[in-house]
């Protein structure tokens, strides 16, 4: 697999927060009966290298990578945990060194025109635009088009079901990253019959942005 297989894999990669390793494999499940096969498990929790580690080995048909990735050491224990991809806020060159040793593809972050032409320098061309509605929404991801028409997007941070399908519109946009799929209040509630309504929602919207284009 490579970042255009990761981009293409759902209109929407859901953002993951657990704070139980033992809800990863349901949540995992859930998502897939709705039509999503793709989950990224931020590292921002303790549980969160179990919980890769849980549906990398439980849920095959579930393409599970790392997100919130900061530091070289996250990187390598992601890998080890069986992390498909790994994604990135913001790069270091000590961080874009680590992800590139991992052999994954990865997603690093960018919020502005600058940052992405140093990324592409580097060689990457598929990237996370990060924080997406603090950083301009769809029409700053579509302005910085114009003049890097060859960079493609997963932008994060802020979207809704709602706003997806402005996001999904533009050309420069393979995905959206979003939280909404699996809420809070829904794992808390192990109410992964939410979860999979949700999925089924959001596999829906590419079609309907393609109406939009």
């Amino acid at each position: 697999m490579n970042a255009d297989d990761l981009l293409a894999l759902s209109p929407v990669l859901p953002v993951v927060v657990l704070d139980d390793a033992e809800a990863a494999v349901p949540t995992a499940r859930a998502l897939l009966a709705g039509g999503v096969r793709v989950m990224e498990l931020t590292l921002r929790t303790d549980a969160a290298l179990d919980a890769i580690r849980r549906v990398s080995a439980e849920v095959p048909d579930v393409v599970v990578g790392a997100g919130t990735v900061i530091t070289p050491n996250q990187a390598r224990a992601a890998r080890d945990a069986g992390a498909a991809f790994l994604v990135t806020p913001g790069t270091t060159d000590a961080l874009l060194d680590a992800v590139v040793d991992t052999g994954l593809p990865v997603l690093p972050g960018a919020s502005t025109v600058s940052e992405a032409m140093r990324l592409a320098e580097r060689g990457f061309e598929r990237l996370k635009f990060f924080p997406a509605e603090a950083s301009g929404g769809a029409a700053a991801l579509a302005a910085i088009g114009g003049p890097l028409p060859h960079l493609r997007f997963c932008p994060t941070g802020g979207i809704t079901v709602a706003s997806a399908p402005r996001y999904l519109a533009l050309r420069n946009v393979g995905c959206v990253g979003g939280s909404w799929l699996t809420p809070k209040d829904a794992l808390a509630a192990h109410d992964y019959a939410r979860i999979e309504t949700l999925a089924k929602e959001a596999s829906e919207l590419r079609a309907e942005a393609a109406t939009a284009r």
